[in-house]
This record gives structure tokens, C-alpha cells and sequence, in this order.
């Protein structure tokens, strides 16, 4: 047997793999960080072998919480990713599995690779409707990549989307890539009449370095992105700064952060009801978009979620409430789980890729429903 990670976005460390009953791993931190969490290794020469993968420092990780009622993914063509036997003891992480196959690979989610990434933004730019542009590089010499949709002109909104500050949440860019995947679509009668009003700007990426280096929540400098809003910095922040330089540059008129939650087994949305400017005319424009997109996907819900602040005890260093607050619109933090959408599982794949995708579809559906509400005039 032979474990391996030395790939786009590979996180593990293998301590001994003699025994394929008792394979022992840990996870490695994020660089400059204690953050620890994400996962995602190759496990060769496994064919018919009953493997048990004992993750030994889990009890350690970020979110222990996040491990209670999980099932790891696994792959056999990293296309199809399913849910494989779990168990949390308090200390280790025991994912069992015996492979039909010679080589099979294990993650926390389904992983998203920078390759992949790249693929995303050269099919964007196929799209006529589509400009990119380099904002940027990170310190590691990635480039900030930023797409928009639509003719900007100075009656049309600037709606914003930026998804994985947190690297190692990848349901976000799995969500960026359903929404690409919609907004290159020129049949599509729901975005054609979006684009007639505004200018659809999307990050697929925040974070390209700390994804991939396999990190869970921080860049290459181990710096939390969503704590770097309020006053980022070239050091610690670039990928922040330039984004945030090129919102100033568009303005902001309805905004999308896009998360993935380790413990909660729910997609939800957390408003910004924290910031000094909320009102009551702000918590109808997030309670409505909620109730709205609730109707339209079952997968997403508005009863359980994370609690809100009392105004004017929000931590402005994050994305949401800082940018709520500057530019007085509604921007929302969209949360999807690592685990499973509880109220409608799914025994074979859990939360998935293709789940994402449908989402962000259906977050472009409510948006055109409830337009002349959430979008100021």
C-alpha cells in the first residue's frame, strides 16, 4: 500500500501504512496556522483489501463538532464522489472501505482543484457576455481571478459573488461553478432578464493559495481571509485588498459570500443583522430572499442556522457585515454542509457537487423573484 498526497490540494500525513487494518494518518495544519481539517489523500495497490484509515489527530481538528454524524467521500475517477463508513471515538477518525478498484482517493469533501479552477475561467471567457480580468496575484504568484456577466453602464447593479475564503470549504466553488455554468447559457430567460439590470460580478476562488496547498481555513501566511474586510493589508491579505479595490471601483447593490459549515448539517444564510445600519427595512429584504429561496429548493431552509448579532455587535472584519455596511445593501452569508442536507439526505452522495450547482441555480431564481425588494432603487 502506498498513501499519498502530494498533489493539488492533497492534505495527509501517513505514519504507517504496513497494515492495511490499521493504516495510521494525520492531517497536516495549515501553514503558519492551527487550523486543521481538510483532507484529501490516494490510497495505491488497495484492491479488494479491507482498509481501516485511522485519522489519529482528529480530536484536535478546528471543528471536533464537525466530525459527529460525518461520512468521508471517496473517488474512484475524482469526477463521482461518495460517501464511504465514518466514525468519530472522540480522538480518531476511522474511515473503512474496501476498494473494487487498484488506487481509490479520500477527502473531506469533494475536492476542487486549481486545475480546475482554470478550467472554469476559460470556459467563462467563451462566453460573449463574459470579461475576465487578473485583479491580482496572492503570495504565492496565483493570479485573483474575477469574471463578470452583463454590459456595465451607469444604470445597471453591481451584484457581487465571491466564494472559498476558507479553502478548504469547496462546496463554495463547486456553487461558482453552477452559477458559470447558468450565467454562459444565452437561452437562459431568467439571466438574460438579471443582465438587463445589472452586472453580475463572481471570484470563484478568494483563496487560491491555501487551496492548493490542502489548507482548511487560511492562505499561504496562515491569515483567516473573512477577518481581513475591514483593513487588509499586502502581507497578510492581497487577495482581500484587490477584490475589495475593485468593488469600490463597481459599487455594490446585493452581495453573495459563499461558506461551507463543518458542523451544521443544513444550507442557510446568515444576514448581517449585527452591523450599526441595520433596520427593520433590511431584515424584511433577508427574511423575504430566505423565505424565497426556501420555496424554490427544499435542500435549503430558514429554521436553523447560526444566531444573530444584536445591532452593532457584528465583527466588521468580516466580508458580509463589512461590506453590507459600506456600501448599505443586503449581503448575505450563504452556508452549505460538509455532512448532508438532514432535512433532505441523500444515503449515496451526501451533500454533493451536483447539489451546489442546483443551489446557485436556484439563488438566481430567487434574486429574479424578489428584485424590486432586495435590490435598492
Amino acid at each position: 500500500m502506498i498513501i499519498s498526497s502530494q498533489f493539488d490540494g492533497g492534505n495527509i500525513e501517513c505514519i504507517d501504512c504496513s497494515n492495511p487494518g490499521e493504516v495510521v494518518l494525520n492531517i497536516h495544519q495549515d501553514n503558519q496556522s492551527e487550523f486543521y481539517q481538510w483532507f484529501y489523500f490516494r490510497a495505491a495497490n488497495v484492491r479488494d483489501l479491507d482498509c481501516r484509515y485511522v485519522i489519529t489527530n482528529a480530536g484536535g481538528a478546528a471543528y471536533p463538532n464537525g466530525w459527529k454524524d460525518y461520512r468521508a467521500v471517496a473517488s474512484y475517477d475524482r469526477e463521482f464522489w461518495f460517501r464511504v463508513d465514518t466514525a468519530f471515538d472522540g480522538d480518531n477518525l476511522v474511515i473503512e472501505f474496501n476498494s473494487s478498484e487498484d488506487q481509490v482517493y479520500f477527502a473531506y469533501f469533494a475536492p476542487y482543484s486549481m486545475e480546475r479552477h482554470a478550467d472554469l475561467i476559460a470556459l467563462a471567457q467563451t462566453s460573449e457576455r463574459c470579461q475576465v480580468e487578473t485583479l491580482g496575484l496572492t503570495l504565492d504568484g496565483q493570479t485573483m481571478d474575477c469574471l463578470s456577466f452583463g454590459e456595465s453602464d451607469a444604470k445597471r447593479k453591481s451584484i457581487w459573488m465571491v466564494a472559498r475564503q476558507h479553502p478548504g470549504e469547496t462546496m463554495a466553488e463547486w456553487w461558482m461553478e453552477g452559477m458559470v455554468n447558468r450565467l454562459v447559457d444565452p437561452s437562459d430567460p431568467v439571466v438574460n432578464s438579471i443582465l438587463q439590470k445589472a452586472v453580475i460580478y463572481l471570484v470563484p476562488n478568494m483563496n487560491p493559495d491555501g487551496s492548493r496547498r490542502g489548507h482548511l481555513r487560511t492562505n499561504a501566511v496562515g491569515s483567516n481571509l473573512n477577518r481581513e474586510w475591514r483593513d487588509p493589508t499586502p502581507d497578510r491579505s492581497p487577495e482581500v485588498l484587490c477584490v475589495l479595490d475593485k468593488i469600490h471601483q463597481t459599487g455594490l447593490d446585493f452581495g453573495f459570500d459563499v461558506h461551507g459549515d463543518e458542523a451544521l448539517p443544513y444550507n442557510f444564510i446568515a444576514g448581517t443583522g449585527g452591523i450599526p445600519g441595520w433596520n427593520q427595512h433590511r431584515q424584511k429584504q433577508l427574511d423575504l430572499f430566505k423565505l424565497t429561496l426556501a420555496n424554490i429548493n427544499p435542500d435549503f431552509q430558514i429554521e436553523n442556522g447560526y444566531p444573530a448579532n444584536s445591532v452593532g455587535q457584528a465583527n466588521m472584519s468580516y466580508c458580509s457585515n463589512s461590506l453590507a455596511e459600506r456600501f448599505s445593501a443586503l449581503v448575505m452569508t450563504l452556508e452549505m454542509p460538509f455532512k448532508d442536507a438532514s432535512d433532505t439526505p441523500d444515503i449515496i452522495q451526501g451533500w454533493s457537487p451536483e447539489r451546489c450547482g442546483k443551489l446557485a441555480h436556484s439563488c438566481l431564481d430567487a434574486l429574479h423573484l424578489c428584485w424590486d425588494q432586495v435590490i435598492r432603487p
